[in-house]
């Protein structure tokens, strides 16, 4: 079928041409004429605005947006509103909200348009091992854009169905599935990340504790120089923490052990924060997820004015000195008392 993609970021740009390979017609747009113009060398239909993507359309329409949440999609699904025919349908394949699904879906919808939003994981690696799609829509809407949800999806990819279901029960085992009604795309996608978080956190916490034995003080008992990057890679062969996360924290262990590259200062992309809103506003706890996006936040700092406080209260209550810092104890006559 014919789509058009507007946003050719590598997400947007390897989707493109995910669906070329897959034999749908791809009208490329992106504002910067130059990505336009490298995908057009590819097989795209290029596209100078909205109003030529549109114009190089048939209907019912598909326009796939690929473009940063917030403001810049606000203004991308406000234009097509004034472009697009009733019955076409306008996708949000990006990471956005899902309450502004709904919001930008009841826009959509007083001209007729139909609306769409994809949770879209896979990153960089999409082009070739597919990306799982997790979409909320109406069933007409879904039907209608289903061929090309089945070409971006990675499908079986070797994995079995898991033990009890139903071979060919959903989409589910292809790689995509209709999640529900507007919104339920991003919803599940949004959990997705919020998990990933944690999963992330889990990791960096066992492998900084290992390193952490190298130093270990006399007092403790042991020293272990453990090599990292053979952990990583012992565990990636039937250990039960298997994973494609742990495949890339081996991958980047192998090149660099020490990971001197890295700051490790880690952002956060917005979907962990609505994860623990979410989360919030349920009275449904989530103490590991909401952890490991505090612990993103932490990094972004050397010491907070928190730590200050902590360590004001410990020389308050035991004389307890800070490491390094050259100061007495409050009371050289008194041991320091325990926490």
């Amino acid at each position: 079928m014919k789509i058009a993609m507007v946003g050719l970021g590598r997400m947007g740009a390897n989707m493109s041409r995910r669906l070329m390979r897959g034999g749908h017609s791809v009208i490329a747009y992106d504002r910067d004429a130059r990505a336009v113009s490298a995908l057009s060398t590819e097989g795209a239909a290029g596209a100078g605005s909205l109003a030529d993507v549109v114009s190089k359309l048939e209907a019912p329409r598909v326009v796939w947006v690929m473009v940063p949440a917030g403001p810049a999609t606000d203004a991308v699904f406000t234009e097509l509103k004034g472009l697009l025919s009733p019955g076409d349908i306008a996708i949000d394949g990006g990471n956005s909200h899902f309450k502004d699904d709904i919001r930008r879906a009841a826009m959509l919808a007083e001209k007729g348009i139909r609306f769409v939003d994809v949770g879209t994981s896979g990153g960089v690696w999409g082009l070739e091992r597919g990306y799982c799609l997790m979409i909320g829509a109406d069933d007409e809407a879904f039907r209608i854009v289903e061929p090309v949800l089945r070409t971006l999806a990675p499908g079986p990819s070797g994995i079995a169905p898991s033990e009890g279901r139903t071979e060919g029960a959903s989409t589910a085992e292809q790689g995509y599935l209709h999640c529900g009604s507007v919104g339920a795309g991003h919803f599940v996608k949004m959990i997705h990340n919020g998990i990933e978080y944690g999963l992330m956190q889990a990791y960096a916490e066992g492998f900084d504790i290992m390193a952490g034995a190298a130093a270990a003080t006399p007092g403790l008992g042991y020293r272990y120089d453990i090599n990292l990057a053979d952990v990583a890679e012992v565990w990636r062969r039937g250990s039960v923490v298997t994973s494609w996360l742990l495949d890339l924290t081996a991958a980047a262990l192998a090149k660099n052990a020490s990971l001197s590259e890295f700051s490790g200062v880690v952002e956060d992309s917005g979907e962990g924060r609505w994860t623990v809103e979410t989360a919030v506003e349920q009275a449904v706890p989530a103490e590991v997820l909401t952890a490991s996006l505090y612990a993103r936040f932490r990094s972004r700092k050397d010491h907070t004015f928190a730590e200050k406080i902590l360590s004001a209260m410990r020389r308050g209550f035991g004389g307890h000195v800070e490491p390094g810092s050259g100061a007495k104890a409050a009371d050289q006559k008194k041991p320091a008392a325990k926490e």
